[in-house]
């Protein structure tokens, strides 16, 4: 069977989109100035700064300590003045002569105006967003933001962290006050979603001094841990832990309590209904929602029968493996021994978390060695492993990455949830890795903040089929360059690359064809290796984030068929490293133009030989 969707917008996407731009006009070389370049570059960047200036969240994230001390205004007001900003950017944008830019500003204007148009469209939806779920929402951002990207490197920074804490409350009254104007319109996510988060926001509310735990209450004890390692005075320290002690009990204790006591009453009126198809206008949101993942136009029939038809392909490919592990038999059988044979589980307790770990760092090790053989420029940044916290381990993904500081300074991080040990298998360990690690997300990342030509608004672009599509095809490099060490490894692969075609099927199962909560495990326990409660965690992923799983398939296809393309065109004068060093060498791009960037590639390699 034909990819028609897939293989129709890969051919759209080899030709050059300057077509997005009306302006792209022929033009002299002496037309080109390095003035024009300037002026327009620090456009670009004056206009990142402002947007940074309106998020200190993703400022704190990248590394930035400019706003440290403040947290995003998360209004519907200031939702209006973004898009009023994103309009008159785009209006000095166009007054800027196209024609008189270089070959690299003119691809920089035309990303520069696609980003403002996905922002508006971005905005324009904002009602039919879910504001709150267990997998994101300021409620999280608030815990995250300052024990995994707030760095204490002297006394502002400590003081900055007591700022942030003694204005969470303010932050949590506007949470509940736009949450109710969503819930006038009728938005809300499922019932489960609130039992999720209400959970997850009583956990940040134990712990000493707020109850007799043995235990510092998780910020607490993360701002003292930062604190201790100041070269300061005793006196001083224990004020900095005094005022951050008061700060928590008067802002983030009551906020939280606030935003519970909120969703405790709103959950009466949530439904079970797990699909944004019951939102207003839901149907055309949820096009919307893929098309904001994959970069691309999807339609949402053809995008689940052709996640049938790679279920299908996935299955026959573990077929072909299980002899290789002992067992033949039904897909169902196959199924069953992989999710319960002991020889594919580590066990339960601290000692099975421990071995899970010291493995985890065994192959991070191993891949940290050998990332030259995937491209020639090998980032400097490092990524380290860490667990995730108990916090948030019962609703967080089975693994991800957290981006490093964009000068360096902080490691990116490989995170291992290690709560429910059946769904961490020993055979799913290595691919995990070459997934968040290396050679996925932490190559694609600390390559785009390593690259001096790029203005920041691309080093730091967040598109998902640019990213989740490398990481998935980083498994598959990861087995044709040999680090799969055996059969059971290679399940691994398989199971994962299954799981990506499987969730094809459920994601546009619940948006668009109103599957069940229920119906959607179903399908992933009928025909997926995971556990059944972590198909079921994965389900609810899908239903809290519409379109987001799809971005891996869809991108990792896109790529691998860029590459097949190269590889025709180009035949032994094809060089991988340096295909690698193409894809990666521009930043995040979406899927038409990393297209074009590649068709630019491979005609300069024909040329120069």
């Amino acid at each position: 069977m034909v990819r028609p969707h897939i293989a129709t917008l890969l051919v759209f996407g080899w030709l050059l989109c300057a077509n997005s731009n009306a302006k792209a006009v022929s033009f002299r070389g002496d037309e080109v100035t390095a003035a024009a370049d300037d002026r327009f570059n620090r456009f670009l960047d004056e206009a990142f700064g402002r947007y940074l200036r309106r998020h200190p969240i993703r400022e704190t994230r990248i590394g930035l300590k400019t706003h440290e001390d403040q947290w995003d205004d998360i209004s519907d007001r200031a939702q209006l003045a973004e898009a009023a900003q994103t309009r008159n950017d785009l209006r000095v944008l166009h007054h800027f002569a196209y024609s008189r830019l270089s070959a690299a500003s003119r691809l920089n204007y035309r990303l520069f105006e696609r980003q403002a148009h996905d922002t508006l469209t971005r905005i324009s939806w904002r009602r039919s967003e879910y504001l709150v779920t267990q997998m994101g929402g300021i409620h999280r951002s608030v815990p995250t933001t300052l024990i995994n990207s707030h760095t204490i490197a002297d006394r502002y920074d400590a003081e900055a962290y007591i700022i942030r804490l003694s204005h969470v409350a303010a932050l949590m009254s506007q949470l509940v006050f736009e949450l109710q104007r969503q819930e006038r319109d009728n938005v809300r996510p499922p019932r489960f979603v609130y039992d999720l988060a209400i959970e997850q926001a009583g956990n940040l509310l134990k712990g000493q001094p707020l109850d007799d735990s043995v235990q510092d209450e998780v910020v607490l004890a993360d701002f003292k841990r930062k604190v201790g390692r100041l070269d300061l005075e005793q006196r001083e320290r224990d004020d900095l832990v005094r005022r951050a002690t008061s700060a928590l009990r008067t802002s983030l204790v009551p906020g939280y309590q606030l935003f519970i006591a909120h969703l405790r009453n709103a959950r009466a009126a949530a439904t079970n209904d797990a699909g944004v198809w019951k939102l207003p206008k839901g149907a055309a949101f949820y096009r919307h929602a893929l098309e904001s993942a994959t970069t691309l136009p999807q339609d949402p029939e053809v995008l689940h029968a052709y996640g049938i038809q790679e279920v299908k392909r996935w299955q026959d490919e573990l077929r072909k493996l299980m002899p290789a592990l002992g067992k033949v038999g039904s897909l169902s059988e196959m199924l069953n021994y992989i999710r319960t044979d002991p020889r594919f589980l580590y066990g339960e307790g601290d000692g099975a978390r421990a071995r899970y770990l010291g493995d985890a760092g065994v192959l991070l090790a191993f891949a940290r060695a050998r990332q030259s053989e995937v491209l020639n420029r090998v980032p400097r940044t490092d990524v380290e492993l860490k667990a995730v916290e108990p916090w948030r381990e019962k609703s967080a993904a089975r693994a991800f990455y957290q981006n490093p500081a964009a000068d360096g300074s902080r490691p990116g991080i490989f995170y291992i949830n290690l709560f429910d040990m059946s769904a961490a298998p020993r055979y799913q360990l290595a691919a995990t890795l070459y997934h968040e690690a290396i050679p996925g997300h932490h190559i694609e990342t600390a390559v785009a903040y390593e690259l001096d030509n790029l203005p920041r608004f691309r080093k730091f672009s967040v598109i998902p089929a640019y990213s989740e599509g490398w990481s998935l095809y980083a498994e598959q490099l990861a087995d044709e360059l040999g680090w799969y060490a055996d059969a059971e490894q290679r399940l691994g692969r398989i199971s994962m690359a299954l799981l990506r075609a499987a969730r094809l099927v459920v994601d546009t199962g619940l948006h668009a064809k109103h599957w069940t909560r229920e119906q959607a495990t179903r399908y992933l326990d009928e025909n997926t290796t995971g556990s059944s409660f972590d198909n079921a965690r994965e389900v609810d992923r899908y239903i809290a984030e519409p379109g987001q799983a799809t971005a891996y398939y869809v991108g990792m296809r896109y790529i691998v068929e860029l590459r097949e393309r190269a590889q025709h065109e180009l035949g032994d004068r094809f060089d991988l490293r340096a295909f690698h060093d193409a894809l990666l060498g521009s930043g995040p791009l979406p899927m038409s133009v990393l297209g074009a960037r590649v068709a630019a590639w491979v005609e300069e390699r024909r040329l120069s030989h």
